[in-house]
């Protein structure tokens, strides 16, 4: 929490370890010469950090000692010149094969996943005997005419069917040593293909083993920077393609739910399972999302904190949340214990004609963890790829909702070529400016905390059910909250119950930040130790607000125990039934910290205060329109206007009312401003 002079005072040239970074492919022999050249490129275009990502071709192979020396000279030269480095866990993506050193030397501790197969259809007196491997778990017989099921009893290792009347369908659940796909710089095939596997996730042994390999051998080539010209590790992509097993996890599983898992495991492949086999899965899947939390995610974040760095990741299909539960789990327990919480932005995810207000699922867990930024990898197969003008669009629409560190991408390197390559936006004669522009907003966006007001609740256990209309409303309802001005942080089943405090009608994370609101979209199933902090929430005087109506489940340590929520009491909250945020609800939300005299729902904003100031983001997202009107905002004190693209500085003439003070809000299509309510009237920079 810093004063805003300490802040204006560094705002001109930022630390550099607050640079937006670019991703540097490597590709070809990386020699002392290539690595200075390229470095001195990027750094003449604005660049004070670069993330290295190991390419085709080099001298030699991923994770050799000559791979280990290339870094180290890596190091010496960026920080003979000022710059920064990151450096991609993995020798492409997604990080967990190590190079391929998982398939070729510790095969025990590769990837597993939970199959099915194709089923075995039999028919009327049909006998199905088959003696089955070690690794089948379950079996179940279902009629897809009636809907009726039998569970086959394997206990003895072998599988005796006899079918009954009519047509039947045998589904057996199996864990086997299976990846998702990779792509390796030390395949020479340079496909993306099974023959470097994937560790186990979900085991710790694997990670250690993992940690083993990279981030302990960089240590011992470079371990003086660390924290110093070596900031952190990046991680891509971390996921499952198929559902995922591990050792020991129906014990896992018993101990953390209390009933034994494994009768069900086979319905997990029936295409339409009944309401207590899908409760089952949820459960399923909260299980392995707690253990790729604890033994993937945060003894990364662990090892990083301990040796003073620090460890960034974005995750696959991290802009849709109905999507992401089947290869990520839970976006909060994956995000929670690792320093920097991050997104993908690729393939036109975000742009003009776009809605997407994913980055705030990195942002918000930033915010509620207590982590000064949250980041972005953007550009990666924008076709045809942004101009200075549309990346400049793209970058404001993710500052605006949280993010404030950018990796850049593509560079490839010089090896081959002769010459660094810079392509599309980053060619053309406004990119410096561009960057120093990104970089100044990242560093005022870093400062203090955030002061959002409105939690919005992640409907994660409903996803895992398959509810898909919960996946429908959090995205609608989170845009109709944006475009009316009510910004949001998301928040988890697990911060609402346990990490967030709940002092004086307030949820309070560990930096200061109080969501007065907390709004839910429509939902199937509820904790019931959430429930219970949300009704003591609003006895307190907080504002809860269903938005779609109330869930139909109540759940406790278990979905398949839960109990129907028909009888329960909602009096306490405010129910709107209609599935949108009407006029009624927001009346029923405490007051937003801006308010527009004219309705506009392109305007967007975040709000962050230091020790002595309120400072407000703006952009008008449109790209043909301006607006000018009077906004009210929360705060008091001398209203200082400064454009970050002209470097212009001007004040306003104001007076606050119970806390509310009135300001000339003139914004031209794709325009920025802060606005800085301080004690004190700033300088020009």
């Amino acid at each position: 929490m810093p004063t805003l002079n300490e802040v204006w005072a560094n705002l001109k040239n930022p630390p550099s370890q607050y640079s937006t970074t670019v991703t540097w492919g490597w590709d070809g022999n990386m020699t002392r010469e290539v690595i200075a050249r390229d470095l001195d490129k990027l750094y003449s275009v604005g660049f004070r950090a670069v993330t290295i990502e190991p390419g085709y071709g080099m001298a030699g192979k991923y994770l050799s000692e000559a791979w280990f020396q290339s870094i180290k000279t890596a190091v010496e030269e960026a920080k003979k010149r000022g710059m920064h480095i990151w450096i991609i866990d993995e020798g492409k993506y997604p990080s967990g094969f190590a190079g391929g050193k998982f398939s070729e030397e510790r095969p025990d501790l590769k990837m597993k996943a939970l199959t099915g197969g194709r089923p075995i259809h039999t028919t009327a007196g049909q006998v199905t005997d088959q003696t089955l491997t070690p690794d089948v778990l379950s079996a179940i017989a279902v009629n897809p005419a009636d809907k009726t099921e039998q569970n086959i009893d394997i206990s003895s290792g072998k599988l005796h069917f006899v079918s009954p009347p009519g047509n039947w369908d045998i589904y057996i659940a199996q864990h086997q040593f299976r990846t998702s796909p990779t792509r390796s710089a030390n395949n020479p095939t340079k496909g993306k293909d099974g023959s470097a596997s994937l560790m186990d996730y979900l085991n710790p042994a694997a990670t250690k083993q993992f940690l083993d390999w990279t981030e302990e051998q960089y240590k011992k080539y470079i371990g003086d920077e660390f924290g110093k010209t070596v900031l952190g590790f990046r991680g891509d992509e971390p996921a499952f393609s198929y559902t995922p097993w591990t050792t020991n996890l129906p014990e896992i599983f018993k101990a953390k739910k209390g009933y034994d898992i494994t009768p069900y495991l086979a319905t997990f492949s029936i295409p339409n399972p009944t309401p207590e086999q899908a409760k089952a899965k949820a459960d399923y899947y909260d299980v392995w999302s707690d253990l790729f939390g604890e033994n993937y995610f945060k003894q990364e974040g662990d090892w990083c904190k301990a040796n003073g760095i620090e460890y960034i990741v974005h995750l696959d299909k991290d802009d849709n949340m109905g999507q992401f539960v089947r290869s990520g789990g839970d976006f909060f327990k994956d995000m929670k214990d690792l320093q920097i919480p991050g997104v993908d932005a690729i393939w036109h995810q975000i742009w003009s004609d776009t809605v997407s207000n994913f980055p705030k699922f990195a942002s918000s867990v930033s915010h509620v963890y207590n982590k000064p930024r949250a980041f972005s990898e953007t550009f990666a197969a924008y076709r045809p790829a942004p101009n200075d003008e549309q990346a400049k669009w793209v970058l404001n629409q993710e500052m605006v909702r949280g993010i404030n560190i950018f990796e850049l991408m593509f560079v490839p390197s010089s090896a081959n070529s002769g010459q660094l390559r810079l392509r599309g936006y980053m060619a053309e004669d406004g990119f410096p400016t561009l960057v120093k522009y990104t970089n100044q907003v990242c560093y005022l966006l870093t400062q203090g905390r955030p002061a959002t007001q409105v939690a919005f609740y992640m409907p994660t256990t409903s996803l895992f059910l398959g509810d898909m209309n919960a996946n429908k409303s959090l995205i609608h309802v989170g845009e109709q909250l944006l475009d009316s001005q009510h910004d949001f942080d998301f928040v988890s089943d697990q911060a609402l119950s346990t990490d967030l405090k709940l002092t004086k009608g307030a949820f309070v994370t560990a930096g200061g930040t109080a969501y007065t609101t907390v709004v839910l979209p429509a939902i199937s199933v509820i904790a019931q130790p959430v429930l219970d902090k949300l009704k003591a929430f609003a006895a307190q005087g907080g504002h809860v607000v269903f938005i779609g109506g109330t869930p139909a489940l109540i759940s406790d340590k278990t979905v398949l125990n839960g109990k129907p929520a028909t009888t329960a009491d909602f009096s306490w909250a405010t129910v709107e039934p209609s599935g949108d945020v009407t006029s009624s609800a927001i009346s029923k939300m405490s007051a937003s910290d801006v308010k527009l005299a004219t309705a506009n729902p392109m305007v967007k904003y975040i709000h962050r205060v230091t020790k002595d100031a309120d400072i407000y983001f703006f952009f008008n997202e449109s790209v043909k329109d301006e607006t000018n009107t009077q906004a009210t905002l929360k705060g008091d004190g001398i209203i200082n206007e400064w454009n970050p693209t002209t470097n212009e500085l001007t004040m306003q003439n104001g007076k606050a009312a119970n806390g509310f003070i009135p300001v000339n809000l003139n914004l031209k299509p794709q325009e920025t401003k802060f606005i800085i309510i301080s004690k004190t009237k700033m300088k020009p920079l």
